[in-house]
């Protein structure tokens, strides 16, 4: 058998994205020895994808580094609304209320987690995951390249390339992650199914300098649709203006036939465009970069193989909207690295690791079909605007929109149905934190949940095993709010009960368990004086809920227990069955 002195890593990364900078980063965090490649000579180089939701908000909380996250990012209240205008300086069409900041969703945002939503973009924030991976003792190595890898039953060897030296090498890990992007190596290698549709429209993106805070400071909006001819192409019908930093740094984005080749970019077209887009006919906008993106989707049908993980666009590729792509890479890092530390630090068997695909490929899968259906939810108001039907300028659409007859008005009343249909992409809490796990490491209750509203749309706190913890707001000694996500043990399982659980309180500290805490909220450090919590909870103050290190509830008991040898029995039960 291989002993320990054998291997150079316990985990080897090949990728420095989100999915592998937050593995590494959390795997760090728990005292794993981790080593993270990349073939290139520093991080990403494009502003590519920026939205952040409340839940990938909730694992920079529980690594540490949600304040630095915050501090680089452009906040929640300039996110703001999502313009539909003839362009910048032009009329508008419409807005909406997006990102949770209107007056209708703000409360439930606020209310659902302790985070608010920010836009970062990844050169921004993958600098910051790896500064702090590097810190707690991750090791990264730069230009190099993957070349192959060797899986048995002891581990894993990856043969690597320095690109500066031109020398190949190997190194031996236990466990492999293939963090590698969408056109992933290591998922070809490992053989993973990948179903759906590659390259299935396509659009050009202009990154470009130039201050438009004039047009911008009095109404913040990270997203504006320009409703113009000139844009009315592709799939989405619009153009685009994102603010990257605002309000002088930007993405111009447009569609085009992909049926016709690659679309022309020429310096002449790509300044028309953008000054059609701004409004502007003398605007000089100082161009960075110019490049085409085709919009994809597909997913894997299972994430591992053996020894070898993958995550990220690796097993999950689909298009920016919804803002979905970055924040799932985030959370799939984090379900697999607490369960590759459980199982490196001996305190479960591996199969522990199979659930790891168990609960984050419908995930994927869903927020895949998810991203691609917020495209197709488009053509409602693309139709409203009427370029397929002969209008051509921007004089016919608004006179269009102006029109008193009966027709106007109903053109009106289907431009509010579509915009409705469009909070399924700008105001969709529900599919960002409604995920329910199903897996051996989740001990489900009978009885399918009953949803109370819209699931894609609005949250549903639940202590219910596979969902995500609740937040309630607790009160430590100092006087301090802390939410019941921040009391939870780092890189372990947290048994929270309440003042009369002192059967579950004193079983734990009598297991010989050092990856279980218990939390007794009303104890001075997670005092319940809002009784937000007790709200909540769903079970009873002497009742217990089991909640693993990414935050997911467990297992959990409704009912009171007061006896001492019956709360250890049961735990102990719970862990083996949980645990193996």
């Amino acid at each position: 058998m291989t002993t320990p002195q054998n291997y150079d890593t316990d985990v080897m990364i090949i990728g420095t994205g989100p999915t592998g900078g937050i593995t590494a980063l959390a795997l760090a965090t728990y005292g794993v020895r981790v080593h993270m490649v990349s073939m290139f000579n520093w991080l990403a180089n494009s502003p590519r994808a920026h939205i952040t939701n409340q839940r990938a908000m909730e694992v920079f909380r529980a690594l540490g580094i949600e304040g630095d996250i915050k501090r680089h990012a452009t906040p929640w209240e300039k996110m703001g609304d999502t313009l539909f205008t003839t362009s910048l300086a032009g009329e508008e069409i419409a807005r909406m209320r997006t990102w949770g900041t209107g007056d209708l969703r703000k409360g439930d945002y606020i209310k659902g987690s302790p985070c608010p939503l920010v836009d970062i973009i990844q050169p921004e924030m993958e600098p910051l995951v790896l500064k702090h991976a590097a810190a707690r003792g991750a090791q990264v190595t730069l230009n190099t390249e993957y070349l192959r890898h060797e899986q048995d039953a002891n581990g894993v060897t990856v043969y690597l390339k320095d690109r500066i030296r031109g020398e190949e090498y190997s190194l031996r890990a236990k466990y492999l992650v293939g963090a590698d992007g969408a056109n992933s190596r290591i998922a070809q290698e490992i053989g993973l199914n990948i179903e759906g549709q590659m390259a299935r429209a396509g659009t050009v993106y202009v990154q470009f300098k130039g201050d438009l805070s004039r047009y911008m400071e009095h109404r913040p909006s990270i997203l504006n649709w320009i409703v113009t001819p000139e844009a009315s192409f592709g799939e989405i019908g619009m153009g685009l203006l994102r603010a990257v930093k605002p309000w002088t740094h930007w993405i111009a984005g447009w569609g085009f036939d992909i049926s016709k080749g690659d679309p022309d970019t020429s310096e002449e077209t790509i300044l028309s465009q953008i000054r059609a887009l701004v409004g502007h006919d003398s605007f000089v906008p100082e161009i960075e970069k110019v490049s085409t993106w085709y919009v994809n989707q597909a997913y894997a049908t299972e994430y591992s193989k053996g020894r070898v993980f993958c995550g990220g666009d690796a097993v999950h590729r689909h298009p920016p909207s919804s803002g979905l792509g970055s924040n799932t890479c985030v959370q799939d890092g984090f379900n697999l690295a607490w369960k590759l530390a459980f199982v490196l630090k001996g305190y479960a068997k591996p199969q522990l690791l199979e659930t790891y695909s168990d609960e984050r490929q419908p995930v994927g899968k869903q927020i895949v079909l998810r991203a691609n259906q917020s495209r197709l939810d488009y053509k409602p108001l693309s139709d409203c605007f009427g370029f397929k039907e002969g209008v051509n300028t921007v004089e016919q659409l608004l006179q269009r929109f102006r029109d008193p007859s009966p027709e106007g008005a109903k053109l009106r009343s289907d431009l509010l149905d579509a915009l409705e249909l469009k909070n399924y992409e700008f105001n969709a809490q529900g599919t960002e934190l409604n995920q329910r796990y199903a897996s051996s490491v989740v001990l489900s209750e009978p009885g399918e949940e009953e949803w109370q509203a819209d699931p894609q749309l609005h949250l549903q706190a639940t202590t219910r095993p596979g969902a995500k913890l609740p937040h309630a707001w607790l009160i430590d000694r100092t006087g301090n709010k802390v939410s019941t996500l921040d009391v939870l043990a780092e890189g372990k399982l947290t048994l929270i009960t309440g003042l009369s659980g002192t059967a579950w309180n004193a079983a734990v500290a009598e297991l010989d368990a050092p990856y279980l805490e218990c939390v007794v909220t009303g104890d001075p450090d997670s005092n319940d004086v809002y009784c937000d919590w007790q709200r909540i909870r769903e079970v009873h103050e002497a009742g217990a809920v089991l909640v693993r290190p990414d935050g997911y509830v467990a297992w959990r008991s409704v009912e009171p227990v007061w006896d001492e040898e019956q709360a250890r029995n049961q735990l102990t039960g719970v862990l083996a069955s949980l645990l193996g």
